[in-house]
């Protein structure tokens, strides 16, 4: 183990993952306890962190996970009470839904921007005034490609608020500069999660996983894709203190596929 990171509390919200293997929360959270940090995950289904919570007890890891719902305000200022100092935040949460806005129901729009940006406002709203008392701290927020591109198909709210998200960013590292409180944003692109066969595969390929895995590879120059491991060593480095001098800015972490998108 690693103790880049010894002596410090990471909170990763979106900590656990829709099935097994490494989505970008799970492996987040492990990356961050193997380099000696007390990690605190935060979910909305305890479950979803149990593999989280076995990877990372196999090399003797901490971690410890709290059900909470990030969309509620009430609920995320109760679990920083309860876990006191920290110093790294990484806004994990996040998912889309399908449809541009004539075909997209109202109330799916709203829980897009829930989910995806104020879930973002809300933890930076409980944790900041904790990181400041503290003397500083670092906070990385995940974006996606689909904020800053067209990704091969419409899904309006998850773009909107992912867009959302690098701009916040921006806006809150500006502010909290001369707090000690550095904000980047970590800009992932299709990556191969659990959530391509689990969630993705159903809504844009009829079910069919390797014809989505084709589909996502192909406009990857680098010719393969990426996991959560990736996502996972972007966030780490931002929260380092070799990215003492990186604020308001985002990592791009997707094999050069929005480089070459139109």
């Amino acid at each position: 183990m690693s103790t880049r990171f010894a002596g410090k509390c990471v909170l990763v919200t979106g900590a656990g993952s829709v099935g097994p293997g490494w989505g970008n929360g799970r492996a987040i959270a492990v990356g961050f306890a193997r380099e000696g940090a007390r990690v605190v995950g935060a979910d909305r289904e305890m479950a979803a962190m149990a593999e989280t919570a076995e990877r990372i007890a196999e090399f003797g890891g901490s971690f410890e996970a709290v059900e909470c719902d990030v969309t509620d305000g009430a609920a995320i200022a109760a679990m920083v009470a309860r876990i006191g100092r920290i110093d790294v935040l990484v806004n994990n949460v996040g998912g889309s839904a399908a449809g541009g806005p004539v075909e997209m129901a109202e109330e799916v729009w709203d829980a897009q921007i829930d989910r995806n940006l104020k879930s973002v406002f809300l933890t930076c709203k409980h944790v900041i005034p904790v990181m400041e008392a503290a003397g500083g701290g670092a906070i990385v927020n995940l974006a996606s490609t689909s904020g800053i591109r067209w990704t091969g198909a419409a899904q309006v709210a998850y773009a909107a608020s992912k867009a959302g998200v690098i701009q916040f960013s921006r806006v809150v590292a500006v502010q909290y500069a001369p707090k000690g409180i550095r904000v980047n944003t970590v800009v992932p692109g299709q990556m191969h999660t659990p959530m391509v066969e689990v969630r993705l595969a159903g809504q844009r390929a009829g079910g069919d996983v390797d014809a989505l895995l084709r589909q996502r590879l192909a406009r990857i120059p680098l010719g393969f894709a990426g996991d959560g491991r990736d996502t996972a060593n972007a966030v780490l480095f931002l929260a380092s203190e070799e990215a003492r001098f990186i604020t308001g800015t985002e990592l791009v972490v997707d094999g050069g596929m929005s480089v070459r998108c139109g």
